[in-house]
């Protein structure tokens, strides 16, 4: 998804651009069944309707749009109102079916994402899964197509992008003659420094390692690099692709014999994108992604790594059986997933906990404290230690998040966030049964969400087009429009009064924030050395720290290390304040019951003020043709503030990171100076460098300006909504007025599209209740039928 950053002042429409442009072609009914593959019979029976509700209107919109375009084509000037209609129409036309639901698999190398990946699609070793290579070591997206094959796309970094990081490497890996015998000992273990030498000598060869960046910019890399930067693999049969793609997202560090892995281009991969053909188990519209736990020491790639995990509206943090009771790995992937949350389009998050096969049995017994009913097998075992995970790390959960996000967010509203899974058992089956492993379950929730975001979208998207073919059918009739200008214009008078209460109630929205930054900046003030302390300072001095620091330094306070903890300098100095404000951040934003402090209710009952006084207006002055612009009125308040709320989740990124951002800006200089540190002692030296410059900062007020930062971005974000609102109603108001507007002209007939359009939109309800109805009776022969846990399959 493009960052839309300038929202204020774009048309909600474009007037002129191809307008004659041909609409998309339909997907074929071969094709569109095929999506509904993945989904049992119920489930398929919804999606066919709501599908068959798309494709009619699809069809009525685009036999109205060529009506249009007829009618229009030899005329020298064209009214606005129509232009308008008609890129509307082209518009709903060609919008996509369905934005893809990402689900995000966030975890620790060696988690065991892959093999999660691989056993819900239903292959076995399609995606590498960790042995004694680190695998997987970049972003992976897995999705399903109505293609014939087996495809992946490897993105590789731009020429530009490759060079940045290369020049980055390289001022990684100067020496000076200055060293001592203890530090340069101390540098050969350092990890980022091997990490550098590695990478050079992957794409390099041996001795890439003591070349400076012009002598490698003239260097030929040892793999092939296309010239697109994109490299395509097809292949008939999952295993063939597989086989292709192993070696681009396998990687291994060295070889016994210190050589370099096989793999010839892997530091230049950026995201590698996967589709299956017609999957009968994932269906087309969700994308699987395989996130690495600490994003990359390339600028690119790791901004790609924070991007992917606030695009993805569902994330599942991975944790072995063995990791999840405690480690820093593990609670930071939480905290990583929360702040998704607040800056992102999550809206879900649970706990997806791996192997849980794993059990010693009689470490087990030893330990257990539950009843006194005996365990007579591993497998009793092994099903009683994954209720009691489920149970204490679900509480557990749900308080972490209670602290982070308002007590009536949506995620707090599941009875279970906690999945316990089992990869090699769901193939093997020698303990467990398929439900057990819980990888159905997993299934089903992706379907679910899948349908539900199918019937949300279809519901809009059929009264949206209602209220188009409204308006275009009342166009060419001139009949009945006495006194619909003063309608019109007291219509606007209630409009510019109920902004003006827009405005003040996003202040007040607005105002609760506050409060807690002045008191975040306090606790940052009296704790950030003690912070810089705990980031800076190894328990084994500086042994393994020393390039590693510096290539903090190099990267503006932030490392990303495959194998290593993140760390990030800005975030550590900021996260005082955000422990104030997560709570009152994210009320701001969520959705539910209007409050003082959360937007969008806000934004709804604005919307809804304005329809009820369409209503008003129509009932009172007895509207017969206008009614048909109250209707299209109604309407298109819907399509213009529901798409502000697509707009405010992107915004709340930035105002959200904008006190790290602050923060990072003001001490670049600080950074960038250490980074320049030679010669003996430099590690304390670098440290002594980036300690004076935070206190030197703080003392000017850099948590200050943090703050003020982030307050203007919420000031801004206000300023946006209101410009837009009144920008884009305003318009509406005038398209819908005949006053001076040229709006009504001859066109041609669409009666016939407009009632077929009319029983659609009468549809709608019904649609609705067969599918509960379908799910009630499915639900009951499911309660009334024998219990299917029977032994595992052979």
């Amino acid at each position: 998804m493009a960052e839309t950053e300038d929202f204020v002042g774009q048309e909600p429409h474009p007037v002129d651009d191809d307008l004659f442009k041909e609409p998309m072609k339909k997907r074929r009914r071969s094709d569109r069944d095929q999506r509904f593959r993945a989904f049992p019979s119920v489930e398929q029976s919804a999606l066919k309707e709501y599908e068959k509700l798309e494709s009619r209107t699809r069809r009525v919109l685009s036999n109205t749009y060529q009506k249009l375009i007829q009618s229009v084509f030899l005329d020298d000037s064209i009214p606005n109102g129509v232009k308008y209609l008609i890129n509307r129409l082209l518009t709903l036309i060609e919008k996509p079916s369905l934005d893809p639901i990402y689900i995000g698999l966030f975890g620790s190398t060696g988690a065991g994402k892959s093999s999660l990946i691989n056993a819900i699609i239903q292959q076995a070793m399609f995606l590498p899964v960790s042995g004694e290579s680190i695998c997987t070591s970049c972003i992976v997206q897995v999705r399903s197509g109505c293609c014939e094959q087996y495809e992946a796309k490897i993105h590789l970094l731009s020429d530009q992008e490759w060079k940045e990081e290369l020049k980055t490497l390289t001022k990684l890996l100067h020496r000076t003659e200055e060293l001592g015998g203890e530090e340069m000992d101390a540098w050969d273990r350092d990890e980022a420094m091997e990490e550098a030498i590695w990478k050079l000598q992957i794409l390099y060869g041996n001795g890439a390692e003591k070349k400076n960046y012009e002598e490698l910019l003239r260097a030929k890399p040892k793999g092939k690099i296309p010239t697109s930067r994109i490299i395509t693999l097809k292949a008939e049969e999952a295993g063939e692709l597989s086989v292709k793609l192993d070696p681009y997202i396998r990687t291994k560090r060295r070889d016994w014999h210190g050589e370099s892995a096989e793999t010839q281009i892997w530091p230049l991969i950026k995201h590698v994108e996967v589709t299956l053909p017609k999957s009968e188990l994932i269906p087309e519209g969700v994308v699987l992604v395989d996130i690495p736990g600490t994003g990359d020491f390339n600028s690119k790639r790791d901004e790609m790594w924070k991007k992917t995990i606030d695009k993805c509206s569902v994330i599942w943090v991975i944790s072995d059986i063995e990791r999840v009771s405690g480690g820093r790995a593990h609670e930071d992937l939480l905290n990583e997933s929360i702040k998704a949350c607040q800056r992102g389009f999550c809206r879900d998050i649970a706990l997806v906990v791996t192997k849980t096969d794993k059990l010693h049995l009689p470490e087990y017994l030893r330990e257990r404290k539950v009843g006194n009913q005996a365990i007579q097998s591993q497998r009793e075992a092994v099903l009683e230690r994954n209720e009691m995970v489920k149970i204490q790390r679900n509480r557990i959960l749900k308080e972490k998040l209670k602290r982070k996000l308002p007590v009536d967010c949506k995620v707090l509203e599941a009875s279970n966030l906690v999945y316990t899974v089992s990869a090699q058992e769901y193939w093997q089956q020698a303990l467990l049964t398929e439900e057990e492993t819980e990888i159905p379950k997993l299934r089903e929730y992706i379907r679910k969400r899948l349908l539900d975001k199918k019937r949300r979208m279809v519901t809009k998207y059929v009264t949206e087009a209602f209220g188009l073919l409204l308006l275009t059918d009342s166009f060419s009739c001139t009949d009945n429009l006495p006194n619909e200008y003063l309608h019109m214009s007291g219509l606007r008078g209630f409009v510019e009064e109920k902004i003006q209460l827009l405005e003040k109630a996003i202040d007040r929205c607005f105002a609760p924030i506050v409060q807690p930054l002045q008191e975040g900046v306090r606790n940052a003030r009296t704790s950030y050395r003690r912070i810089l302390r705990v980031c800076l300072v190894r328990s084994r001095g500086n042994q393994g720290f020393h390039q590693t620091l510096k290539a903090v330094c190099l990267k503006n306070g932030i490392y990303a290390s495959r194998t290593l903890a993140r760390i990030d300098l800005n975030a550590a100095i900021t996260q005082p304040i955000y422990d104030q404000i997560d709570p009152v951040f994210g009320g701001i934003f969520r959705a539910g019951t209007p409050t003082n402090s959360s937007l969008m209710p806000h934004i709804d009952a604005f919307k809804h003020s304005l329809q009820e006084k369409m209503m008003e207006i129509g009932i009172r002055n007895g509207w017969k043709h206008d009614s048909y612009k109250k209707s299209f009125l109604i309407q298109e308040i819907n399509a213009i503030l529901g798409g502000l709320e697509e707009h405010i989740l992107r915004k709340k990124r930035k105002i959200y990171e904008s006190l790290t951002t602050s923060v990072q800006n003001d001490l670049k200089p600080c950074y960038e100076e250490a980074a320049q540190i030679t010669g003996k002692k430099a590690c304390e030296r670098m440290k002594d460098i980036i300690r004076r410059g935070v206190d030197r900062q703080v003392a000017e007020g850099m948590l200050e300006r943090a703050q003020e930062r982030m307050q203007h971005q919420f000031q801004q974000l206000k300023n946006g909504i209101t410009e837009k609102v009144k920008g884009s109603i305003a318009t509406m108001l005038t398209l819908a007025s005949s006053q001076g507007d040229g709006l009504y002209k001859e066109l041609a007939d669409v009666k016939s599209e407009y009632k077929e359009m009319e029983k659609l939109h009468r549809s709608l309800r019904e649609v609705a209740e067969n599918a509960v109805l379908r799910q009630g009776m499915q639900d009951f022969l499911l309660r009334m039928s024998p219990s299917k846990a029977g032994p595992p399959r052979t």
